[in-house]
């Protein structure tokens, strides 16, 4: 083990500087850490409050994923689907999530944290029981370790934050301290939900490669069995040293997890109706509708069920590249936004059932549409004056509503002008601009959902003399074009959250249009919207970041950067009958599947 006077030198050195530790008089050492206010869980809290402790342990569950993977390193852009089911599973944080709370954590791998009201710092203390699957202790120089190599080597998101940390101090072999700018208030939290990687067991100079390797984690599963690409088994591990812990009471119920993956979404859905899988999220309510009439279901070996979504309902929609000098003015981009026609896609394609999106935080108190923006919103967009638009501004937009026919003629109109007054006009049935360039783009689906639906959008288009090519690619193309950048139109998802921090810099940041493997798939560059993520990362009252997020909102709709498509405001799922879950919905837990699964167990037969 490296020695503590060592790594505090080299890590003065790598992060440019000597941290001293010098704790402030109104830190506080807590056993949580909310974003805001107090944590809602006491100190001496015995479960979580959607969890059971009597829940009975054993059994299999088998869970299918759409996708494939050619390495078992989640934290790298290289993982694919294997992220689904080793985060949390054989990964583990220093604190947790209470999905009963908006943004509240606690103690895991660290039994404590401490910070200031400034938020200037934060302190771990690691739990002494903390330990490596294989019995190593989890010490101060690994937290540290995995911090620099994500720092350096890490997806996107995990280099946009952890480059924001002024300085690193171990203080002792189960406490470090990150010293910080002061004005994130998030950057504590989004440490403590940085995963643990032990120093003994991770190749940093291959930490970009594609692994196979069987990862050492602190969770309580281990992986038994591996098939590339197609199957990964886990298994309980009996020494876990974790399972007492209140945070852990009612959780990982099942003796072993089988992950399956599946190339294409028709034959996960066919395993499932086959008895293969014994769980599944539905998001097509079509298939909803009229699907599950299969024998599995008449004769009661499964069961369907819906749940409340209390989270924000995230933006899904077509995402036009910005860095296309296509789609460089935003005129282009709400005149193409007109075209789609929500009413006759919902009504013939899914029965109805679905609602049109029109915030990136929809049916929530953060959204900003349908209300006026208040004296404080406007303050905060007054030196970005040309940010947002006024109808926006006033709450008063909405997403185009057609008349259903497909064929609406008010909604071409628009369009039309909104392109003339941007060079754009019909030129022999063909949109072109003052050099006689045709309008022509590709859009890039992952499967056969998102064909139909860019088909039917293509159609629209065409209408008003757009050449538009729909492309079907596999997935491995998929993401490494996504991931690139290397596409004109795409579905991209963005979900929400009750408590919008720091992945927003990844998602839409400026820094972020130009890193491979980031979530800004429209390559956004805005002032506005930068210094309304650190507004928002830097609230200290709940109002106050209520404010920043609707503004936000206010600037990314401006922008027209997304086609909304829509959302369901419950949850479709089904199960094999031999599962059980508790009574109580964790509150922000969404989708089910990601949240709170393991609080379920399997029945005794």
């Amino acid at each position: 083990m490296i020695r503590h006077f060592i790594l505090l030198l080299a890590t003065a050195w790598a992060l440019g500087g000597v941290a001293h530790a010098q704790t402030p008089i109104t830190s506080q050492v807590t056993h949580g850490i909310a974003m805001h206010g107090e944590p809602a869980l006491p100190a001496n809290f015995t479960h979580l409050p959607y969890a059971d402790p009597a829940a009975p342990k054993g059994g299999k569950l088998t869970l299918g994923f759409q996708g494939t993977f050619d390495s078992l390193n989640p934290f790298n852009i290289r993982a694919g689907s294997t992220a689904q089911g080793l985060s949390g599973n054989v990964y583990q944080s220093l604190m947790a999530r209470n999905w009963d709370e908006p943004f509240t954590l606690y103690g895991l791998v660290a039994q404590s944290i401490e910070t200031d009201e400034a938020r200037s710092y934060v302190t771990f203390r690691l739990n002494p029981l903390a330990q490596f699957s294989d019995g190593t202790p989890v010490m101060a120089s690994d937290v540290l370790f995995a911090f620099e190599l994500l720092k350096t080597k890490g997806r996107p998101q995990h280099r946009a934050a952890y480059g924001l940390v002024k300085a690193v101090t171990i203080l002792d072999e189960r406490s470090i301290r990150f010293d910080l700018a002061g004005d994130d208030r998030e950057m504590p939290l989004t440490l403590a939900l940085m995963p643990v990687l032990s120093q003994r067991a991770v190749d940093p100079e291959h930490f970009n490669d594609a692994s196979l390797t069987i990862p050492l984690g602190t969770g309580p599963y281990v992986i038994a069995e591996m098939k590339p690409g197609e199957k990964l088994n886990l298994k309980r591990n009996p020494n876990y040293w974790a399972k007492d812990l209140p945070i852990s009471r009612g959780l990982y119920n099942f003796d072993e997890i089988t992950l399956e993956y599946f190339r294409d979404a028709t034959s996960l859905y066919e395993a499932f109706k086959a008895g293969v899988l014994d769980y599944r999220d539905e998001t097509n309510p079509t298939r909803w509708l009229t699907g599950y009439d299969f024998p599995a279901l008449t004769d009661g070996r499964m069961k369907r069920a819906e749940a409340p979504l209390g989270v924000p309902k995230g933006m899904q929609g077509f995402v036009f590249n910005t860095r296309r000098t296509l789609f460089a003015d935003v005129r282009v981009r709400e005149a193409l936004g007109l075209m789609f026609d929500f009413e006759w896609i919902n009504r013939n394609y899914y029965g109805g059932l679905y609602h049109r999106t029109k915030s990136f935080f929809d049916e929530s108190e953060l959204a900003s549409t349908g209300r006026p923006a208040s004296d404080q919103e406007r303050a905060l967009l007054a030196p970005f004056p040309d940010a947002v638009r006024a109808d926006i501004l006033n709450g008063t937009w909405l997403p185009p509503v057609t008349d259903g026919s497909g064929r609406d003629r008010e909604s071409v109109r628009k369009a039309l002008a909104l392109l003339k007054d941007a060079g754009w006009t019909i030129q022999d049935g063909q949109l072109r601009n003052g050099t006689g360039a045709v309008m022509a783009f590709e859009m890039m689906v992952g499967d056969r959902s998102q064909e139909r639906l860019a088909l039917n959008y293509a159609d629209s288009l065409r209408r008003i003399g757009v050449e538009v090519k729909v492309r079907q690619v596999d997935d491995v193309q998929y993401q490494r074009r996504r991931q690139k950048f290397d596409f004109d139109v795409m579905i991209g998802t963005w979900l929400a959250s009750a408590s919008p921090g720091n992945e927003q810099r990844s998602r839409w940041g400026s820094a972020s249009a130009a890193q491979e493997g980031s979530f800004n798939l429209a390559g956004a560059q805005s002032p506005a919207i930068d210094r309304l993520i650190a507004t928002m990362l830097g609230a200290h009252s709940h109002e106050d970041f209520v404010s920043a997020v609707r503004a936000y909102d206010r600037v990314l709709l401006s922008g027209f950067y997304v086609v909304p498509l829509f959302h369901a405001s419950q949850q479709w799922f089904a199960h094999s009958s031999r599962l059980a879950y508790p009574k109580i919905y964790a509150t922000y837990a969404a989708p089910l599947f990601g949240a709170t699964l393991d609080t379920w167990w399997r029945q005794a037969p």
